[in-house]
């Protein structure tokens, strides 16, 4: 019995440590944009080109996917976007982004992107703009013309109209 009591007691610990260390849920947004997305800090990391690695689709984000809704039509980037929740992810490059809007929601990571990249509604891609002050917590933010998101020392940002 007490190994069944200390077995529990383990299994609680550990899960109260994990749901402490996941990164926070929070929005942006403003009238026709809501960006929902989990917001990791850099913790003295490398975050691009050493934990995100180049080449590579991230969820832009932490934990699930980021969502993006639409509340009308857009035009994203030049790309026009019917009104609609749309997972965000990025294809990430040292010089450009590619934004990437899917139709598939609620993905864990981006883990799973390769079997759901048939259903991609619109890619843009747009220049990385190096920032000299330090961003601790990824950062999304929309005024309705713009989506811009920014960590550590990158900042990336898509026109919308």
């Amino acid at each position: 019995m007490k190994k069944v009591l200390f077995f529990f007691s383990l299994m609680l610990t550990i899960s109260t440590l994990a749901i402490g260390q996941a990164s926070p849920r929070v929005s942006a947004e403003s009238t026709n944009v809501k960006v929902s997305y989990g917001q990791p800090s850099k913790k003295g990391r490398v975050v691009f080109g050493g934990l995100e690695k180049f080449g590579t689709v991230w969820r832009t984000g932490a934990n699930e996917a980021t969502e993006i809704t639409f509340k009308k039509d857009v035009k994203f980037g030049g790309k026009s976007v019917k009104a609609g929740t749309y997972s965000l992810f990025s294809k990430l490059g040292e010089k450009e982004w590619t934004i990437i809007l899917n139709s598939e929601l609620k993905q864990w990571g981006a883990y799973g992107y390769e079997k759901i990249k048939d259903k991609n509604v619109a890619e843009v891609t747009v220049p990385v703009k190096k920032l000299s002050d330090v961003v601790e917590k990824l950062t999304i933010t929309t005024d309705d013309k713009t989506l811009t998101i920014s960590w550590d020392t990158t900042s990336v940002s898509v026109p919308m109209e």
